[in-house]
């Protein structure tokens, strides 16, 4: 298979999506099949590229020297373009059902399939140039999705969004310039690429810049003090919250700051020094503090973006521990939390959809009306909670496991944090499904009797959902033995 696999998934959707205002389609269900067929194929050539995909890289064009867009696959990139191109398919036929009456379709779905496209930009990004041109590109393509509505909510959280994304992508410019400086080559290397000969006396310098320009990566993986934009985005329709919750914008958030510490900085650099236990301290401390915030929220979708703001944390937490195993819990939280999330937000979606109700106190009773919904609402809950048999207690325990071997106290710190986040996420989610199943003897049922599950194009995603999070909580050993590969080249 030829290197140029690469170009053709990236700027296949790109151009497709660019085409969907353009193209006369005669109805509905002729837009609907183009958008899926050409997402369906992104997401079939993107998996044979995995499997059987070039080790060349593939130079889009050039700017000067070194600097050029290009693109190459390998193991962190295989992460993160296999969950993508899995879940984005039936992200958009969930999307074709729930944007049904929202209004101006085509310019949703344009930004919603070209988001697919710059979304692999940043997974398949060979160089750190690269990356940050994509990195920019998502925050451009994802704002009109959370101004779709048009509201003045919408327009307050669009404007949030792109001054804190604008600032992040501030630092992280800084952090590429030195990289690029300091660096023996712009492209990413397992190990680092920081060439010690031109470092001399400037390893604190080096190691601020490398404090900059996480903070700058992590704005998009919603780190506190950065996560006051991911709860107010919860406006946009949710389709669109799903993905920048579960899939796009923070995954590419946490994926940029793993790219960075691991293939760019280096651990063997960062490992000890004061800068490891700077961000490491600020992950800990946004574990707790997005479930507590969470706990606290009483807006659904509002809820279960604290929530992410936790469990983006997780996935930050293996990170900087800089160790194989680290990573190994980094990225399988990235994984399993990608199926949890979107099912878990997929279900609210449902529910908004169905009924337009957004708060957690006006689902009483909900549970006997939409089995279905509550139901893998009630499973995805369990699985955040980190539940033996469900896939999220394989990354907690992966992650736990991590922080007794790294030996670093701070990391002690963090195991506690993950216990009480359990606690708490226990509590936040399993408050929702008890009041839905259980909401009291003398509760009217009358009073919701329109109240019904919605029909299979939402179900169907859901239900794939579920099945993957028992399947991966049964059988995770081939992909933790897949991780650990990627995480043995560090």
């Amino acid at each position: 298979m030829s290197a140029a696999i690469f170009a053709v998934v990236i700027l296949l959707p790109i151009f497709a999506g660019a085409l969907i205002p353009l193209l006369p389609f005669p109805n509905r269900t002729s837009m609907m099949v183009y958008i899926e067929t050409a997402v369906t194929v992104t997401s079939a050539l993107v998996l044979a590229a995995l499997l059987n995909g070039p080790e060349d890289a593939f130079v889009l064009f050039r700017f000067t020297g070194d600097l050029s867009i290009s693109f190459r696959l390998d193991g962190l990139g295989t992460v993160f373009a296999g969950i993508v191109s899995v879940l984005w398919p039936l992200a958009t036929l969930y999307a074709f059902e729930y944007m049904k009456h929202e209004g101006h379709e085509k310019i949703f779905f344009m930004f919603y399939t070209i988001t697919y496209g710059v979304t692999l930009g940043i997974a398949l990004s060979e160089d750190i140039v690269t990356m940050y041109c994509f990195y920019e590109m998502l925050t451009l393509v994802t704002l009109p999705l959370i101004l779709h509505t048009l509201t003045r909510e919408a327009v307050l959280a669009s404007r949030t969004y792109l001054y804190y994304s604008l600032g992040g992508a501030a630092f992280a410019f800084i952090g590429m310039v030195f990289i690029l400086s300091y660096g023996s080559t712009s492209n990413f290397v397992p190990g680092g690429v920081l060439d010690i000969a031109r470092l001399g006396d400037h390893t604190n310098r080096l190691l601020i810049v490398y404090v900059l320009c996480f903070c700058g990566f992590s704005v998009k993986a919603a780190m506190f003090p950065f996560s006051g934009w991911l709860p107010k985005a919860g406006v946009a329709p949710t389709p669109v919250t799903a993905l920048l919750h579960a899939v796009a914008v923070v995954k590419a958030g946490a994926f940029t700051v793993m790219r960075v510490t691991y293939y760019s900085f280096g651990t063997d650099f960062l490992r000890g020094t004061w800068a490891q236990y700077v961000v490491m301290a600020l992950v800990v401390f946004t574990i707790v503090y997005g479930c507590s915030r969470a706990l606290k929220e009483t807006h659904l979708k509002r809820r279960l973006a604290w929530s992410t703001v936790s469990n983006l944390s997780y996935i930050l937490f293996g990170a900087v521990m800089m160790t194989p195993l680290g990573l190994v819990g980094a990225l399988s939280h990235m994984i399993f939390h990608a199926v949890m999330k979107i099912c878990s937000f997929f279900c609210a979606g449902a529910v908004i959809y169905k009924t337009g109700r957004n708060y957690i106190h006006e689902l009483n009773g909900f549970g006997r009306k939409m089995p279905k919904v509550f139901i893998i609402f009630t499973i995805s809950g369990m699985a955040l909670m980190g539940v033996p048999g469900l896939c999220g207690f394989i990354s907690k325990w992966n992650l736990v496991r991590a922080a007794v071997d790294s030996r670093n106290p701070l990391a002690y710190a963090g195991i506690a944090a993950l216990l009480i986040s359990a606690l708490l996420t226990a509590i936040y989610m399993m408050s929702i499904s008890i009041r839905a199943f259980f909401p009291g003897k003398d509760f009217d049922y009358s009073t919701i009797q329109d109240v019904e599950d919605p029909n299979w194009m939402m179900i169907l995603p859901l239900a794939i959902f579920v099945i993957a999070m028992f399947f991966f909580g049964l059988h995770s050993a081939p992909v933790i033995r897949g991780l650990e590969s990627i995480a043995a080249l560090m």
